[in-house]
């Protein structure tokens, strides 16, 4: 961790506070590609996006996608983002913004990156910045910024560079050369998002053997690292659920949808939570906040294992499926 003048204000290291305990960079693009490649062949339709839902008589829900393709099917899963359709039809409220927007990018060196195996934060006023390694070639950055709007929404990735890179103007030299070694296609700028899940208010988590899952039904703040992690999580519980229903025949598969919001729910609203809060600490912008944040907080206060408690999550193995 360290200030915008580059000076250190802590360094953490695994082994010797948080034992057991690991990062693991994984480009987003690789992780689907591997999943994906496990799935029966023509199994994804892209530009597919969902125009309608409508419930039949049958108890079958009918979707109509924007190419015109009718899908009736028997149980959806919803998992389409912050901005889901099906989340909408279910009644979730739009995710509300949080006050601060983001830069995001990778930065390539074929002849090889020259940075450690290691995590690097730099704090300024309302404006931090983070970059780690993610393969001997690619290191992931971020910049997570105060705004009171989303502001108008900007497609041209050269500009949001030119953008990113005013921001950090005079910041360490070892962050702006991320930046500069970054293509113009692969940055992007989100404004950032959550829903907070809270009990009597919000929808189940399905409803008519329709279900969300990940950022569709709990959008959270990137601060802590979980979002797509806690997909993760809830596609195996869900999974583990409909296994059992399916198999057994003597849950309903209702039934199982519904065990699944429950038992998820606590750890979601407790990780949604968190990252918001995190974030708004994270986002001071009060020069004297800032100073006890460098100089007091920072430095004899922040401990790395409590830092990573909502990590320790395991979930149940899912049986393997017997090849055909």
């Amino acid at each position: 961790m360290r200030s915008v003048d580059g000076r250190e204000l802590r360094s953490f290291s695994f082994k010797e506070e948080a034992p057991g305990q690991e990062v693991r960079a994984v480009e987003r693009k690789l992780l689907l590609e591997t999943l994906s490649s496990k799935l029966p062949l023509n199994s994804i339709s892209y530009s597919s996006r969902v125009k309608a839902i409508k419930k039949q008589g049958s108890g079958e829900t009918l979707l109509e996608l924007d190419d015109g393709t009718q899908l009736l099917a028997k149980i959806v899963i919803g998992c389409d983002g912050i901005r889901s359709p099906v989340a909408k039809w279910m009644g979730f409220s739009e995710p509300k913004y949080v006050g601060h927007c983001a830069f995001r990018g990778i930065a390539l060196y074929p002849e090889g990156q020259p940075f450690k195996a290691r995590v690097n934060y730099i704090y300024g006023r309302g404006l931090r910045a983070g970059f780690v390694p993610i393969s001997q070639a690619k290191v992931y950055w971020f910049i997570c910024f105060n705004n009171p709007s989303p502001g108008p929404r900007t497609d041209d990735p050269s500009i949001l560079k030119k953008q990113a890179l005013e921001l950090m103007r005079n910041w360490p030299s070892d962050l702006l050369d991320v930046l500069h070694n970054t293509p113009d296609d692969v940055v992007i700028k989100t404004p950032l998002v959550d829903r907070w899940l809270w009990p009597g208010f919000s929808p189940a988590a399905s409803t008519d053997n329709v279900v969300v899952v990940g950022d569709a039904w709990h959008p959270m703040t990137p601060n802590l690292g979980q979002g797509a992690c806690c997909a993760l999580e809830d596609s195996v519980v869900l999974a583990g659920k409909l296994s059992a229903a399916l198999k057994d025949g003597g849950e309903s598969v209702e039934a199982a949808l519904r065990a699944y919001g429950e038992e998820r729910w606590a750890r979601i609203f407790m990780v949604t939570a968190r990252a918001n809060l995190v974030g708004s600490l994270l986002q001071w912008d009060n020069p004297v906040v800032c100073e006890f944040r460098n100089n007091i907080m920072i430095p004899w206060f922040v401990r790395l294992a409590p830092f990573l408690e909502h990590t320790n999550f395991e979930c149940d193995l899912l049986e393997p499926v017997a090849s055909t």
